[in-house]
């Protein structure tokens, strides 16, 4: 056993009590690597029918630890605990638990265990800087709803300067949900970097151009009604350090009723300041059921107090999905993301 090389984003405490000789912390692996992420807010809500809400939320709270291995330090161990409210309680459920393996092929590594479904998680980082307040189209009830961020299966990653892609075979229910080991779903993202930025992280301040087909071909089960969920979307976005411009377009071509549909999503950015951004969000997802359709607008503004911290004040106005077809909500939300 070897005394743990802490990463710095242990908190300082912990490593004083280390040194100090107060407190051993032992592992198999020369580096662990502690971070957290939360989403602390308060939403004032007020349907079109029924009575108005004001409530404070943690909606979500990720505790994560990496482990990385001696032999090749690109080569790790990761696991994420995730809280989330449901029914007036926070419940603790497994997010991530997954080995990752660098180069296992040319520029391409793999996850493998519960891992990365293919496009949340890109879109998240490239072109939806706000999960705090929504998630993407193709997760949120009040939209598409077709998927969500992680499955258990295996992901092969792909990083070349000009094209990266993440193709993956799942179990297909996702995390959180009944795992009936009666099919299996072929998932992927292939994305085209227009202006070489594959290999790099995205950030605000990188100039950069991607196109993005991506989807998922779910084999028949009984989630589904014992029907395919087939579905694909195109997805552009532009980004440079004064804006940011993404659009989509998904088509669920194969499906029970319920998710049978095609509908677009547009977001952007305008960034006032380095501190300072305007932001804004719309989806539509027209239902093939002749159940209606299913919009969000989201606008607000974000201030990044340091580089843990950001606030978010924005307004938000939904209609259907689980909403009537003519009901509509409007709330307005404040936020708190923290990361460390």
């Amino acid at each position: 056993m070897k005394k743990v090389i802490l990463s710095t984003v242990v908190i300082a405490s912990l490593t004083t009590f280390a040194t100090a000789g107060e407190t051993i912390i032992k592992s198999k692996v020369p580096v662990l690597k502690f971070s957290g992420t939360h989403y602390l807010g308060f939403v004032s809500s007020s349907p079109e029918e029924g009575d108005s809400t004001n409530k404070f939320e943690t909606r979500r709270n990720y505790l994560q630890v990496k482990a990385y291995f001696k032999e090749n330090p690109k080569d790790y161990m990761r696991i994420t605990l995730d809280t989330h409210d449901e029914d007036g309680e926070s419940n603790v459920r497994l997010k991530y638990a997954y080995l990752y393996l660098d180069d296992v092929l040319p520029n391409t590594g793999v996850e493998f265990g519960q891992a990365h479904r293919p496009w949340i998680d890109y879109e998240e980082h490239n072109a939806w800087n706000f999960r705090s307040i929504s998630k993407v189209m193709v997760e949120d009830d009040n939209a598409a709803h077709l998927t969500n961020s992680a499955d258990r299966g295996i992901n092969f990653k792909t990083k070349l300067d000009y094209f990266s892609s993440e193709l993956g075979v799942f179990n297909g229910e996702g995390y959180h949900n009944e795992e009936d080991g009666e099919s299996l779903s072929e998932e992927w993202r292939l994305t085209g970097h227009l202006l070489g930025t594959g290999k790099q992280k995205a950030k605000k301040s990188l100039k950069y151009a991607n196109i993005s087909f991506f989807g998922q071909q779910n084999q028949e089960s009984n989630k589904h009604g014992n029907q395919d969920l087939n579905w694909y979307g195109i997805h552009a976005v532009y980004n440079q350090p004064e804006f940011l411009i993404a659009a989509q377009y998904i088509d669920v071509t194969d499906a029970i009723d319920k998710y049978k549909g095609d509908g677009y999503s547009i977001n952007g950015e305008y960034r006032l300041s380095d501190k300072w951004d305007v932001i804004g969000k719309y989806d539509y997802f027209d239902m093939d059921d002749n159940s209606g359709d299913k919009k969000r607008a989201i606008a607000g503004i974000a201030y990044e107090y340091n580089k843990n911290v950001e606030f978010i004040v924005n307004y938000l106005k939904e209609g259907g999905s689980k909403l009537s077809d003519t009901e509509t909500r409007d709330a307005l939300m404040v936020t708190a993301e923290v990361e460390w």
